[in-house]
C-alpha cells in the first residue's frame, strides 16, 4: 500500500467558485447594462406634449421625480445614472419646457441641458381697448395685480413711444398689435414694453411730421387713428375715412362717430349705450375726445398723416362690409336706407 498523500481537491473548488462567482457577476452586469439601455427608451410612442416647469435651484432628483410623475421616463435610476455619466448634472436649466412620452431620456436631457424653453406667443390685436388687453394678459396666468401694476405708464417713463402722452394720461392707443413670446418667466412688463417698442417703430420722424402738417399735435393724431381703426376694417377705406373726420373738424362739424360713444359708455357703465353722454360723446361735444379709443394700426396712423384727396362728408358701413361715402346728407340718407338695414338698426 502506497504512502504517497493524495493531492488535495480544494484549490480547484475556489477556482470553479470563483470562476462561477465572476460569470454570475458578468452575466448581471450584462443583464443590468440591458435594463438599464431600455430604461432609456421612449416612455411610449405618444406625441402629446406634457408642459413641466423646472424651477430654480431644483436639483438632480427634483427634476427626476418631476419626470417620473408626468410619466416621461421610465426609470428614475437610469435617468440620474445617464446625467451623472454624462457629466451634465450642472448644465440642467431652470424653465418651462414641452417634453413627450415619445422622446428617450437623451433627448430629454438635451431640451433641459440646452434650456430650449417651451415659448408661447402673447397677442395684442388690432383695434383693442387697453381694457380688453388688460383682460387677455390676466387670462393668460398673470395676476390681476402685477397686470395693474405693469399697466402703469410711470413703469415706462423715458420710453419714445410716450414723449407725447401727456402727463396723467394712460397707456391708451399705445400698445402697438403685435405677437411677442412669452415663457414662463416673462413678466407682464416685459410684454408691454415690447409692445411700446413697437409702437415707437411706427411712430417715425417722418409719420410724426406727416401728423403735425395735419394741424394735429401728435397725441390727438393717436386719438384720430384710434377712432378710423375701430370705423372700419378695410385699410383702402381708412384714409378716406381720415379726410372725411378732417373735414368735419375744420368746418366746425361734430365728429358723429359711434365708435366714441360706445367707448365712453363701455368705459363708464360697462354697457353699449349710444344715448350716453361723456366726453367721448362725439354726437354732441365738438371736436377729439380726450383720448384714444383703441390700440392703432400703422395703416390708421398713416391714414391720419396722408388723408385722402377726397372730398367727403359722410360715410356708413353697409351690410355688405362695403363703407358708402357720400358728400351730401341727402346721399348719405340714401345710401344708409339702401345699404345699412341691419347693422343701422342695432
Amino acid at each position: 500500500m502506497s504512502n504517497v498523500p493524495k493531492k488535495r481537491s480544494l484549490p480547484w473548488a475556489i477556482v470553479s467558485v470563483c470562476v462561477a462567482v465572476f460569470a454570475a457577476i458578468l452575466i448581471a452586469g450584462v443583464t443590468v447594462r440591458q435594463v438599464y439601455i431600455r430604461n432609456l427608451k421612449p416612455v411610449n410612442a405618444s406625441q402629446r406634449t406634457v408642459t413641466i416647469t423646472v424651477p430654480r435651484g431644483a436639483t438632480l432628483h427634483d427634476i427626476t421625480l418631476l419626470l417620473q410623475k408626468q410619466n416621461l421616463i421610465r426609470s428614475s435610476w437610469a435617468f440620474e445614472w445617464y446625467v451623472r455619466s454624462k457629466e451634465v448634472r450642472d448644465n440642467l436649466q431652470a424653465g418651462t419646457y414641452e417634453l413627450r412620452p415619445s422622446q428617450s431620456v437623451q433627448e430629454i436631457v438635451d431640451v433641459l441641458t440646452q434650456g430650449r424653453i417651451a415659448k408661447d406667443l402673447f397677442t395684442i390685436l388690432p383695434a383693442q381697448r387697453l381694457s380688453q388687453i388688460r383682460d387677455r394678459l390676466v387670462s393668460s396666468g398673470y395676476t390681476a395685480t402685477e397686470v395693474d401694476a405693469a399697466l402703469q405708464p410711470d413703469q415706462y417713463k423715458g420710453h419714445p413711444a410716450l414723449v407725447d402722452k401727456p402727463a396723467g394720461a394712460s397707456l391708451e392707443g399705445y400698445l402697438y398689435p403685435e405677437s411677442f413670446e412669452k415663457t414662463a418667466d416673462t413678466k407682464p412688463t416685459a410684454i408691454i414694453k415690447a409692445s411700446l417698442d413697437e409702437m415707437a417703430k411706427k411712430l417715425t420722424p417722418d409719420v410724426r411730421s406727416a401728423i403735425t402738417s395735419q394741424g394735429l399735435p401728435v397725441y390727438q393724431g393717436i386719438i384720430l387713428a384710434s377712432i378710423v381703426e375701430k370705423e372700419v376694417s378695410k385699410p383702402e377705406d381708412r384714409a378716406i375715412v381720415a379726410q372725411v373726420f378732417y373735414k368735419r373738424l375744420r368746418t366746425g362739424m361734430v365728429l358723429g362717430s359711434d365708435v366714441t360713444v360706445l367707448y365712453g359708455s363701455l368705459v363708464a357703465k360697462g354697457t353699449n349705450d349710444l344715448t350716453y353722454d361723456s366726453p367721448y360723446n362725439t354726437h354732441l361735444h365738438a371736436g377729439l375726445p380726450p383720448g384714444p379709443i383703441s390700440n392703432v394700426s400703422q395703416v390708421s396712423l398713416n391714414a391720419v398723416g396722408h388723408p385722402a384727396s377726397t372730398d367727403y362728408l359722410y360715410f356708413v358701413s353697409g351690410d355688405d362690409g362695403v363703407t358708402y361715402f357720400s358728400n351730401t346728407l341727402n346721399e348719405h340718407n340714401a345710401a344708409v336706407a339702401a345699404h345699412c338695414k341691419k347693422l343701422c338698426s342695432q
